[in-house]
């Protein structure tokens, strides 16, 4: 039988790993058994019980302080994937060989790892290579999301995840608990957009011609081919 695996994606303090501990407790209530591998070698805390951890492999802390490196935090956490890119085997045998399981992996949230490096995409091709039925989750945080400007960015870091991977893609907006009653009101205008709309809301705010005219063809791009919806949580 299949594995399934998400990999669970968004930017840093957008709750992937707030994410997998819920799904994973949750299951636990239903007598489901899911597993949480964390692929951030920069995590510090998180709550969850792992059947692997990156860092048991590589630390991002241990490459910044090697003097013959000599990376700062970004450099040293792409060292570390790319690291971790090429020793796939350790992950192999974290995982196993047992039939239906269904695995959440807790990804770095630097969007580079999702734009011009291949590293992700790497990873998906092992992991079907490994017979892993791969979907993809992306978080952003719904505090940053109740402006148009800032939902047109998270709309695009998204799209550009799911582009550079291609698997099947459920974007999500999380923390929505956290929001007054104004922006729960407002964001649900964002949940399933008409792009063109919330741009001429927001007309008075683009000042530049050029960039509105390039925000407007980003827009068109979205709405025209319902590239991006969201969820709430």
């Amino acid at each position: 039988m299949p594995r399934y695996a998400q990999l669970v994606m968004g930017p840093a303090g957008s709750g992937k790993s707030t994410y997998c501990s819920t799904i994973q407790q949750q299951c636990e209530v239903l007598n489901r058994s899911v597993q949480v591998v964390n692929l951030d070698p920069a995590a510090e805390y998180f709550d969850y019980s792992v059947l692997a951890d990156i860092r048991e492999l590589i630390q991002v802390d241990d490459v910044m302080e090697d003097d013959s490196l000599r990376f700062g935090p970004n450099g040293g956490l792409i060292y570390c994937m790319e690291y971790f890119a090429n020793n796939f085997d350790w992950l192999a045998d974290c995982l196993g060989h047992m039939e239906d399981d269904y695995i959440l992996f807790d990804c770095p949230g630097q969007i580079e790892l999702y734009t011009h490096l291949p590293i992700m995409k790497q990873l998906v091709d092992q992991l079907q290579q490994w017979e892993f039925r791969v979907c993809g989750v992306f978080l952003v945080d719904s505090q940053f999301m109740v402006e148009s400007f800032k939902f047109v960015s998270g709309v695009m870091a998204a799209l550009s995840a799911m582009v550079s991977l291609e698997i099947p893609q459920v974007n999500i907006m999380t923390k929505m608990d956290l929001l007054n009653k104004k922006a729960k009101k407002e964001i649900e205008r964002y949940l399933d957009p008409d792009m063109y709309s919330l741009m001429q809301d927001s007309s008075d705010i683009w000042k530049s011609k050029k960039f509105k005219k390039l925000t407007k063809a980003i827009c068109g791009l979205v709405d025209d081919y319902s590239m991006v919806r969201f969820f709430a949580i």
